[in-house]
Parts: structure tokens; C-alpha cells; sequence
């Protein structure tokens, strides 16, 4: 099914029934309708926001044609035109271990009101999303999560952490590389264009990153219609000796009233397609004058930053999980990644869903490279069995976390936990630099 087909599908039917049976409603709602401006001041209330201007509503409404957007209603209260709940999805790629792309339901914008909690609802719209879209032949699902304890139940898993740093500019000191070529200010015109350019060269390199709309970059650049203070926005661009741009940062500066030597940089977003100019960037913000902390958020946990600067102990890391997933189609989502060594896996995987529910056998060869087909009967000789559910082979689909600490959790049982382990493991842990 295409993106066009899955935005315009049907709501699930199972869900549709046992809301019904409550009272309530479940449908699509369109992204052109005067419905979708009430769906989404629902949303900015469900975020503790505050209620979205005309402008603000025309902005969001003129990005967000590839979403599927979807509300529960309550005919029986005072605002029967303002969904009680709400959800978005789409499918976009996700990047997976070997730098493939895997296609994905990515689940955004899921909110129940106080006065419908404990009813069923978001379990009927996670589930409904889900099952859509398990019927259109998408094997993968992931989102990023306000309360990380919400998701478990539906087979989710915290597969790609995010690291949020804290520098102190004169306490680091660079002792990292010195590339050629150059950096320059942009206008926020050009960054965006540069940033929509360069990410999807720089996609591939990080297991968890994903497929991005167009619309994402003029939020970033500070170039749409309804912007917040745009002009605080500062952009750079770093070319390389031969001329052509290889990265991006975008970042605001904040000053500090009682020392102007102590201002705050926060970077907004950073991509860099070579290490020359990741170097290059991340030099000339830690060495900007009137600096004296440099602040970035949705890191990866293993950024090369720390062995540039000559006091790690001037950079504060904070590690806290981000991007979550959930498997749909076994067979699809394990042949789409590389392995990191050779083996025979007989995997029990249990799912109250039922959408990964069954016993596989993974074998892959040197190259990494697996191939899943349905277990009967007995593991084959030489076979290392591991029985886990659907959340915990979601958790390690990306590499981020090893079966043997899972194991060590008493999540997972292993006839050789450590074998098992190396198959699993990815030397680049995973990431993703957006919240969606």
C-alpha cells in the first residue's frame, strides 16, 4: 500500500466498534476540513499548549498533507466538534543497522483529554494504528514519547537513547582536528535548503535516524509563516577545500545580563556529511567569543565530540531513551538490517498483539546478512535458542542495547546469551536528532 493509500485508509474497525460501544466516535479527520483546525487546538491542549492562532493553524495545515490524522468524539458533551482524543501517523524510513531503510508507521500526536482518561481510548487508537498499519503491509512501527512508561503494553521499545549536552566553552579547550575549507554565516533561507540537501546524505550513517518530509526543515531554519522570534536564529554552513557545503548548524544565542562573557549558545540542529565538517562546526561554536556554555539536545551517546575537546569533564551528558519501535513483520524487519556476526538464532517471540507472535529461525551468514523463515518443531542442531517478547527484540533491532544485559534484566533466556549477543550488536550505537 502507498503512503497516499495508507493517509486515506479506513480507521480500524475493531477499534471503531469498541469506542462506538462507549459512546464515542472514531474517524479520519482531513487535513483540509475545518474539522482539522478544532483537531488541532485538541492536540496543542492534550500538550498543555496554548490554543493555535489562524496563522499557526495555516502553517501546520499546509505541511502536514502526508499525515494521517484521526480523533475520537463525544457527541454526548458541550464540545461535540472537538475530538476528546487524537493521533497522526505516517509512513516514512527508517534507518536500520548496515544503513538500510525500513518502511515505517511513525506515531505522533497521540493525546486522550483528562475527561476521557481510563477508558479505553488510547489503547482502541494505538492498537487501531497499529493494525492499520500491519494491513497495509508495513513491518515496522516507532514514535518518540512525552511518558516513556505508556508504550510497553502495545510492544514498543526505547531502541535509540538521546544524549543532551551541557559544555563549558573554556573549560573544554580543542584539541580535536583543524579542517580546511571554511565557515561562513547563511541566511535561514539557505540553511533550510542545505539542511533538506545534506540530511538525507547523512541519513544512513546512524541506525534509528528517519525519513524526513520537507515541511521538517523551515521548522528548524526558523522559515515558516508562523515562526517563534525567527531572527534569533543564526545558521552556518561549512564547505570544504573543494567548495561544496558538507554541513549545517543552526543555533541561538542567549546572553547573560550579569557577564556578557557568559552568554549560552543552544544548537537547534546539526548535520555534518563528512568529520571534516562535523570538526569544523562543532570547533566554531565551542570557540565563539562571549561564550561561555554551548548547549545541544538529541545527540547521539557516543558522539566523537568528547575526544575533541581536552576536559571531558567541561561537557555534562544526560542519556535518556528517545526514539521507541515496534516490529510488525518479523521476517521483513530482520532481513532488512545487517547483523554484526554469523549464527543460527531459533527465536520464540511472544506478542499479546499477535503481529510478531511465533518461533523463527535467523540464520546469517559472514556478510551479515540474514534470512527468517517460521520454526516447527525443534530448534536444528547447532541453533542458539532465545526466547523473548515482541519489546525486548524491538529494543535490540537497532543495536542500542545487548540481549546480554536484557538477559541480565531477566528479560530474555538465552542457550548462549553471549553468541546470541554478537549477532545482535552493531558497533555505531543508534540515534535520532528529531522529536516527531
Amino acid at each position: 500500500m502507498s503512503s497516499d493509500a495508507f493517509r486515506t485508509a479506513p480507521v480500524d474497525e475493531t477499534s471503531r466498534s469498541r469506542l462506538a460501544d462507549r459512546g464515542l466516535d472514531y474517524r479520519l479527520v482531513d487535513v483540509a476540513s475545518d474539522d482539522y483546525a478544532r483537531w488541532l487546538q485538541a492536540v496543542a491542549r492534550g500538550f498543555l499548549g496554548s490554543e493555535h492562532t489562524d496563522e499557526q493553524i495555516a502553517a501546520i495545515r499546509e505541511r502536514s498533507g502526508y499525515r494521517r490524522t484521526t480523533g475520537v468524539y463525544d457527541a454526548s458533551g458541550p464540545m461535540a466538534d472537538l475530538p476528546v482524543a487524537s493521533i497522526a501517523s505516517w509512513i516514512a524510513g527508517l534507518t536500520v543497522p548496515g544503513g538500510s531503510s525500513i518502511p515505517s508507521c511513525a506515531i505522533s500526536a497521540v493525546t486522550v483529554a483528562p475527561t476521557h482518561r481510563r477508558r479505553g481510548v488510547a489503547r482502541a487508537m494505538l492498537e487501531g494504528e497499529l493494525r492499520a498499519a500491519a494491513a497495509a503491509g508495513v513491518p515496522m512501527a516507532m514514535l518518540t514519547v512525552s511518558e516513556s512508561t505508556l508504550y510497553g503494553r502495545y510492544g514498543f521499545a526505547p531502541a535509540a537513547a538521546a544524549a543532551t549536552w551541557k559544555i563549558e566553552t573554556k573549560r573544554a579547550g580543542w584539541i580535536g582536528p583543524r579542517p580546511g575549507g571554511r565557515i561562513d554565516f547563511v541566511p535561514r533561507e539557505a540553511a533550510r535548503e542545505l539542511l533538506e540537501q545534506v540530511h538525507p546524505r547523512t541519513r544512513d550513517r546512524y541506525a534509528g535516524e528517519i525519513e524526513l518530509d520537507p515541511a521538517w526543515w523551515d521548522g528548524f531554519a526558523g522559515t515558516r509563516p508562523d515562526s517563534e522570534n525567527p531572527g534569533a536564529r543564526r545558521a552556518i554552513r561549512y564547505a570544504d577545500v573543494d567548495g561544496v557545503a558538507r554541513g549545517v548548524a543552526v543555533y541561538r544565542v542567549r546572553e547573560n545580563d550579569e557577564d556578557f562573557t557568559k552568554s549560552t549558545v543552544t544548537v537547534s540542529y546539526l548535520v555534518a556529511e563528512t568529520d571534516d565538517a562535523y570538526a569544523a562546526l562543532w570547533r566554531f561554536l565551542l570557540e565563539l567569543d562571549l561564550i561561555g556554555e554551548v548547549n545541544a539536545i538529541l545527540q547521539s551517546v557516543a558522539e566523537p565530540l568528547l575526544w575533541m575537546i581536552a576536559d571531558q569533564r567541561a561537557a555534562t551528558v544526560t542519556v535518556t531513551d528517545h526514539q521507541y519501535v515496534r516490529i510488525l513483520d518479523v521476517p521483513v524487519a530482520l532481513e532488512a538490517r545487517t547483523f554484526g556476526a554469523s549464527g543460527v538464532l531459533a527465536l520464540d517471540v511472544t506478542d499479546s498483539l499477535g503481529f510478531a507472535q511465533g518461533r523463527w529461525l535467523l540464520t546469517v551468514d559472514a556478510a551479515g546478512s540474514g534470512s527468517v523463515v517460521p520454526l516447527d518443531g525443534a530448534a536444528p542442531a547447532g541453533a542458539v535458542e532465545v526466547a523473548l517478547g515482541v519489546e525486548e527484540l524491538s529494543a535490540v533491532y537497532l543495536g542500542g542495547v545487548s540481549l546480554a544485559t536484557l538477559a541480565a534484566a531477566g528479560r530474555v533466556t538465552s542457550t548462549d546469551v553471549a553468541a546470541a549477543s554478537r549477532v545482535f550488536g552493531w558497533h555505531v550505537p543508534p540515534r535520532l536528532s528529531i522529536w516527531y
